[in-house]
């Protein structure tokens, strides 16, 4: 049985760090694009980061280039997403997924896990 599982969520003050981890079990990561989505409540499911599988080249969304970095962990079969700098309107529910191709587009990835609460607040 395939599992995503999200951790290192929680409540950081504005220009603060957090590190999210996804780790799987049932499956190797490294088989897979692993994408880091978003979302708030009332708006649609945001791409913030993604890993390519095979070479491994990152993607970012616009707003969160240059302190977002996606990193995976062949060993621990984990892909994490070290967030610097944060800001409120980083504030979501945050996903990861894994699927055949490191598209936007979530319904293309076929494993997802249960979701980790980021929040950044003063």
């Amino acid at each position: 049985q395939v599992q995503l599982v999200e951790s290192g969520g929680g409540l950081v003050q504005p220009g603060g760090s957090l590190r999210l981890s996804c780790t799987a079990s049932g499956l190797s990561l490294d088989d897979y694009a692993v994408g880091w989505f978003r979302q708030v409540p009332g708006k649609e499911r945001e791409r913030v980061s993604c890993v390519s599988s095979g070479d491994g080249s990152p993607d970012y969304t616009d707003s969160v280039k240059g302190r977002f970095t996606i990193s995976r962990d062949k060993a621990k079969n984990t892909v994490d997403l070290q967030m610097n700098s944060l800001k409120p309107e980083d504030t979501a529910v945050y996903y990861c997924a894994a699927g055949r191709v490191p598209t936007t587009t979530p319904l293309a990835y076929n494993y997802w896990g249960q979701g980790t609460q980021v929040t950044v607040s003063s």
